[in-house]
């Protein structure tokens, strides 16, 4: 089951879709002879899979969504047990976690997907990488990222999550060029920098690579976030998409113009609400195929993202297609007086309001059975300002329509954030799913 490609991204359009039209056929007889989940749903919806020859050809197969994974986990599984070497979860952010085996095959995979993404942000042998994320709690990424690291021939220092004390003695004492971490987590270094007499400006850091969210908007300029660290810290920054489903990055390059497709390790469609794919540029849902996974490929999975992606060529010599930020999840789309919005837009004006310590977004339905948004927000610090209106202002501007506002106190919200158990903060709660 080979995987590495390196090149293939740099070939022409027809070349890499005549190479995923191959890799896609060995992918199908892999879940045909391998795969319990797969070979009952071939059979009950009468598929041959000799018929399925293109990436194209794909729309006459069944989409596997989160449910099946939760419902028939192991179902999934292809190799026997005792081939397994490290189990993964989801952050169940969303729901029920889904746990996700790796074979050694799987491990040298995701080092590899890594590697070729590191390599894609400008990362080389010599170059020394600060990893700002947990490399436990069942987190696939963050022991890919020093797998891919290892594999590069670079070097990284595992520091975890927070702490940005220890961030910064850890800076100063090795000098890495580059950090990785969610970027919000930029700005918190920053602060703590500016309040404890740190010359960051003059740092060693040169690169941050961003996970977890987005630093540019559709247009592929830098969004609130973004310029806000750029504002403050001239770094060079990149933005990454993955997710452990995917057991795949889409890395940005220099040009910072979207995440770059790696075709040898996944097909990407992206499908309409009629679920039939939609023209380039346009922004539809992200369904994925798995290629080279040994222990749970995935078939035609509904991430639930939504994205667009892009086909023209990019000027660091790619060809392969690139996806564009993430505009929100599907199941997340929110309609407020009229418009449609998803959570990141709300995320984005409050991560960049200086005295807003922790925030909580909800959205449930009004008494007239349309989406009402509410706004738990904590202050840093108090202002002599009408704070509420400020801040709808602030949203006025942004996405032209303003949610309902509380005031609460930042332990109030750590306590719904769950953040000492959670992988991920609990940062929006969408009740109307409990009301449908």
């Amino acid at each position: 089951m080979e995987y590495r490609y390196p090149d293939i991204e740099f070939q022409t359009i027809e070349t890499i879709r005549k190479f995923q039209d191959e890799r896609l056929v060995e992918a199908l007889d892999y879940l045909y002879t391998k795969s319990p989940f797969y070979q009952k749903l071939f059979k009950e919806n009468r598929i041959n899979i000799s018929n399925i020859k293109t990436v194209k050809d794909l729309q006459n197969i069944p989409f596997t969504e989160k449910k099946d994974l939760q419902m028939y986990n192991y179902d999934f599984l292809c190799i026997p047990k005792e081939k397994i070497v490290d189990y993964i979860t989801t952050s169940g952010t969303l729901g029920d976690p889904v746990t996700f085996a790796c074979s050694e095959h799987d491990l040298q995979r995701l080092a590899y997907n890594e590697m070729i993404s590191f390599r894609c942000a400008g990362l080389r042998p010599g170059n020394i990488l600060q990893l700002m994320t947990t490399i436990d709690k069942r987190f696939m990424a963050g022991l890919a990222y020093f797998l891919g690291i290892r594999e590069l021939g670079a070097s990284i220092i595992r520091v975890g999550n927070g702490i940005p004390e220890l961030q910064w003695d850890t800076i100063q004492r090795i000098k890495p060029d580059t950090v990785m971490c969610v970027p919000s987590f930029i700005l918190k270094l920053i602060q703590y920098a500016e309040d404890h007499g740190i010359d960051y400006k003059n740092s060693s850091i040169k690169r941050v690579i961003g996970i977890g969210e987005g630093l540019r908007d559709q247009n592929f300029n830098l969004n609130l976030l973004g310029s806000k660290i750029k504002e403050k810290w001239d770094v060079n920054l990149f933005a990454t998409y993955s997710s452990t489903e995917m057991s795949t990055t889409f890395p940005e390059c220099e040009y910072g113009c979207g995440g770059h497709h790696h075709p040898e390790l996944i097909i990407v469609e992206i499908i309409g609400e009629d679920n039939k794919p939609v023209p380039d540029g346009e922004v539809g849902e992200v369904v994925i195929t798995t290629l080279g996974v040994e222990s749970m490929p995935l078939l035609r999975f509904r991430t639930g993202d939504m994205a667009s992606i892009h086909t023209e060529p990019c000027k660091c010599g790619r060809n392969s297609f690139r996806i564009s930020p993430l505009v929100g999840r599907k199941n997340n789309m929110i309609k407020l007086k009229g418009t449609t919005l998803y959570p990141p837009a709300i995320f984005d004006v409050l991560d960049n309001t200086d005295y807003v310590e922790n925030y909580v977004v909800t959205v449930d339905y009004n008494s007239a059975g349309t989406d009402e948004v509410i706004v738990k927000a904590a202050l840093r610090h108090s202002v002599d300002f009408d704070v509420v209106k400020e801040l709808k202002d602030r949203f006025r501007a942004r996405i032209r329509v303003t949610p309902e506002i509380e005031i609460v106190s930042a332990d109030e919200n750590r306590k719904t954030m769950r953040i000492d158990t959670n992988r991920k903060p609990i940062k929006f709660i969408d009740n109307r799913k409990q009301q449908s």
